[in-house]
């Protein structure tokens, strides 16, 4: 019976790392094209590059959301399995993220986390006063 349950536990460590490992790519992602959309910026000097930027941050961040909780509800069930917490009980081998809803796992308590809003929220902030500063100065010349 303990073989069956590290074993079990080792399935879901490996979909935690699969969804940690995904999440740092989107955020390597998001970097590469706003920074790939200032070069642009930068050899054509039109401004809409800029304020472009916006909507693959936003997206990322969507999407990075989507992994983030979807880790969190695999690290319910790990800590299940494991009994550090006896909230459900989980069988052998099932993995019923269904049953981790509200809370910590909320979309929105994970898109509004420190983990992805000091990513996210800093880059958009970045592009907005950037594009407004080089509108306003585009105006002025």
């Amino acid at each position: 019976m303990e073989e069956n349950k590290l074993k079990h536990l080792e399935f879901i460590q490996n979909v935690i790392n699969r969804m940690n490992t995904n999440s740092f790519q989107i955020k390597s992602i998001t970097v590469t094209i706003v920074a790939a959309l200032i070069a642009v910026y930068a050899s054509t000097q039109k401004i809409s590059f800029v304020f472009i930027g916006l909507a693959p941050t936003l997206i990322f961040w969507f999407l990075d959301t989507t992994y983030l909780q979807q880790e969190r509800k695999f690290r319910g069930i790990y800590n299940d399995v494991a009994e550090i917490t006896k909230v459900n009980d989980v069988k052998p081998y099932e993995m019923p993220i269904h049953k981790y809803t509200g809370g910590k796992y909320c979309f929105f308590n994970v898109f509004k986390s420190k983990t992805i809003i000091w990513f996210y929220f800093p880059i958009i902030i970045i592009l907005i006063v950037f594009g407004i500063l080089l509108s306003t100065r585009s105006h002025t010349c």
